[in-house]
């Protein structure tokens, strides 16, 4: 029998698969399909100080391998999720579930996350300081040290939850901004978020979406998430959530050799809704296949 439990910041977790946010809504249609208390928990729809109908449309576009996708944090608003959202998500999921926040200034970031410390759902904080489909907030905090420690400062301020600072991997250094986050009191990093893409009709002569670029996402990233989720991991002390284009459950393996304690699973959730239930069932006879007997004991195990 194998052990598929792992604990993310002092909570543990039945299995390290998450649904990311941005993929799964509120969980509510997934749940009319199968028993989402299968997975590990899952990251719900980002969500701002105020609701926002998010960017002009077209806002998806295919890629080989991947698509991209320029949404813009469309979302009611936090206080919309905590008087209905989180109240109807009780009847159909029955474990902490990770709350995705974004802002587009430290007060913004800070207020969001203070309205959501009290709610008894909510296990964890994801902080997206990393969204490249907005104008004015999102990855502008993410892709410098000290504007992310300045936001992971803000928030640990106002909430006794575990907070983790979602990274862009549109950086030229992600350890430095892993390491800044958890100097100022990060509980843990999530990375990768999209990397910034762009189609052109060629018909038209014009981008593909609205937006002009947008977050470029699915399994042609892979190798670049697992790249940066091997160098952050080994240079900082909290745990770490993978993700990035993790299609199967020999990925999610992968990734917590890299040194991920759990994975998220993005775009795939878009090509197919079954996929998180898949992989959590998939993930016994992997590994029985490379004789794991526990997940918890291969974190961090390629050196």
């Amino acid at each position: 029998m194998v052990n598929t439990k792992v604990t993310l910041c002092g909570i543990t977790l039945d299995n390290p698969v998450i649904p990311a946010s941005g993929t799964f809504g509120f969980g509510r249609e997934f749940a009319e399909l199968y028993d989402i208390n299968c997975l590990g928990t899952f990251s719900f729809k980002g969500t701002t100080r105020e609701a926002r109908f998010g960017n002009p449309t077209p806002r998806i576009a295919e890629c080989t391998s991947g698509m991209i996708n320029a949404v813009g944090l469309q979302n009611p608003g936090v206080e919309h999720v905590i008087a209905h959202e989180l109240p109807e998500m009780k009847a159909y999921f029955h474990k902490p579930v990770m709350a995705n926040v974004s802002g587009f200034s430290v007060e913004d970031y800070a207020y969001t996350c203070a309205r959501l410390d009290g709610e008894e759902q909510v296990g964890w904080i994801e902080v997206n300081v990393s969204c490249p489909n907005v104008h004015g907030g999102g990855m502008a905090f993410g892709t410098c040290p000290e504007a992310a420690a300045e936001v992971t400062r803000a928030v640990r301020a106002v909430t006794h939850k575990p907070i983790l600072i979602k990274l862009s991997p549109n950086v030229t250094d992600i350890v430095s901004v892993a390491k800044a986050c958890e100097e100022a009191g990060a509980d843990g990093i999530s990375l990768i978020n999209t990397m910034l893409g762009m189609r052109i009709d060629v018909a038209r002569r014009k981008p593909v979406i609205a937006n002009r670029m947008g977050g470029f996402s699915g399994p042609a990233i892979f190798p670049v998430a697992l790249r940066m989720v091997y160098q952050v991991a080994h240079a900082v002390r909290v745990p770490v959530i993978g993700m990035g284009g993790v299609a199967s459950a020999e990925n999610v393996i992968e990734m917590m050799l890299a040194g991920a304690t759990a994975v998220e699973v993005g775009a795939m959730n878009l090509i197919d809704p079954y996929i998180c239930r898949d992989i959590v069932n998939d993930l016994p006879r992997v590994m029985e296949k490379y004789r794991i007997s526990s997940l918890s004991e291969i974190i961090g195990g390629c050196m």
